[in-house]
């Protein structure tokens, strides 16, 4: 069965508009909280939920509504305010809660919000729990008698334990001491807590897109920006440069010179340091994943799977192989044996501690890996524009799939979140990458 509501990250869209409204978030909070809580209580006697979420101005709201559903539904809330999408993940299960909710969009600007959800696991839902929140938001609001209803408490120290919590997923034999970093909190989730980590670990640290005003979130900083990062680096002359997108699950990396380094040559480095202590037995991309990538993986003898586009995709994968690492060359990073979930901030130690130990730079770290060139087009559609159905679109890629032959790939499919065609095309020139993918491209109708 469709879902209805969610889509590769939770429900998100427009706020003020269909899904994103305070009456709807209020019945999700409260058809989330009977599903979530079944059969589970804490120490009072009700399930209890750990609300976060980011810096937009629209979370305050969305933050109430929830509240207000979790409550009717008997449900207890505690608020963690602005902190990381990881974060909330971490909490939810060292605090042995029900579920964890995240408000944020993400990398998208600040008049978008969503919400998803973490299992008492620290988790995402799997796709039958999601379907059955659908199912009870469908159905007509009840309330709890006045008795039963759910309470709200404020977590005051959720930072500092976050904080401690990265830091622990950091060798400690080593630190980043004289190391200068600089840090692009894109001014989200992580603004109080990314400088945190890194200086207490030693670096001498440079914030960037650490004041969020409300209106400003990934607004030309952060991970989908990393242009301010690489411009700050060599600016300040820092060794490195580090970037997080709004909820801080995705990064970005550059080194000295400003050059920059995606999630495909970032897992490259986390894996590659693995295989130095031990055997890997493989690791997972998605569908947009650097044919390079692979490749490289192969000759060191380390199993390679594709996932469908989205964390949760890439996570499924790894669960079922019984494999530790994979990721996305958006930056979204995932090493189950730190984090039960992506983490922007560990991923970035994960990274540093390969550099120390193989007391190399990030250019030499990823010297062996040589990126096939890959052009990607996002092209805006009408909601729910089916590609497929589209003869001219299906005889381009056709056409072109033919003239690459077994030199590159084609991947056409619709954004999880807004209403894109992502077109992308790799070739082994960016010219022959880039006039592909807009062939492809202008097949599709604005």
């Amino acid at each position: 069965m469709a879902r209805k509501y969610f889509g590769t990250d939770g429900v998100r869209g427009l706020v003020g508009q269909s899904p994103i409204t305070p009456d709807f978030v209020m019945r999700l909070g409260y058809a989330a909280g009977t599903v979530l809580a079944k059969g589970t209580t804490s120490a009072s006697g009700r399930p209890v939920v750990l609300i976060g979420k980011d810096t937009r101005i629209s979370g305050y709201m969305l933050e109430a509504a929830l509240e207000a559903g979790f409550s009717a539904a008997g449900v207890d809330v505690m608020l963690a305010g602005p902190m990381p999408t990881p974060a909330i993940a971490y909490l939810t299960r060292a605090l042995r809660l029900q579920a964890g909710v995240v408000i944020s969009a993400s990398h998208n600007p600040f008049q978008d919000n969503g919400i998803k959800f973490f299992s008492e696991l620290g988790t995402k839902l799997p796709d039958a729990v999601e379907l059955e929140i659908e199912q009870a938001i469908d159905r007509p609001m009840g309330c709890v008698p006045s008795d039963k209803l759910g309470r709200a408490t404020r977590l005051r120290d959720a930072g500092g334990r976050y904080i401690e919590f990265c830091k622990s997923t950091f060798p400690n034999e080593l630190d980043l001491r004289g190391l200068k970093i600089v840090v692009d909190c894109a001014n989200g989730a992580a603004y109080d807590i990314a400088p945190h980590v890194f200086h207490e670990l030693g670096a001498e640290v440079v914030a960037i897109g650490a004041k969020p005003d409300g209106f400003n979130i990934n607004a030309g900083v952060g991970a989908t920006a990393p242009k301010a990062m690489s411009e700050a680096v060599v600016e300040h002359k820092a060794d490195l440069g580090i970037a997080l997108d709004g909820d801080a699950d995705r990064l970005i990396m550059c080194d000295a010179s400003g050059r920059l380094y995606n999630g495909d040559e970032l897992l490259y480095v986390m894996v590659r340091d693995r295989l130095a202590v031990g055997p890997v037995a493989g690791a997972v991309g998605t569908l947009m994943t650097n044919m390079a990538l692979e490749v490289a993986f192969k000759e060191l003898g380390i199993g390679f799977a594709r996932a469908k586009v989205g964390d949760r995709y890439v996570l499924e994968v790894m669960q079922e192989r019984g494999w530790l690492f994979g990721g996305e060359g958006s930056g979204h990073l995932l090493a189950l044996d730190k984090h039960t979930t992506g983490d922007g901030i560990i991923s970035a130690l994960q990274v540093l501690s390969a550099l120390k130990r193989a007391n190399k730079s990030l250019a030499e770290c990823c010297a062996d890996l040589k990126l096939y060139p890959q052009t990607l087009i996002n092209k805006r559609v009408t909601p729910g524009f089916d590609w497929t159905r589209d003869s001219a679109v299906v005889a381009e890629k056709e056409a072109v799939e033919r003239e690459l032959g077994d030199a590159g790939r084609v991947l056409i499919r619709p954004s999880g979140t807004e209403p894109l065609i992502r077109v992308m095309v790799e070739a082994k020139s960016a010219s022959l990458a880039e006039s592909m993918a807009k062939r492809i491209a202008d097949k599709l109708a604005a």
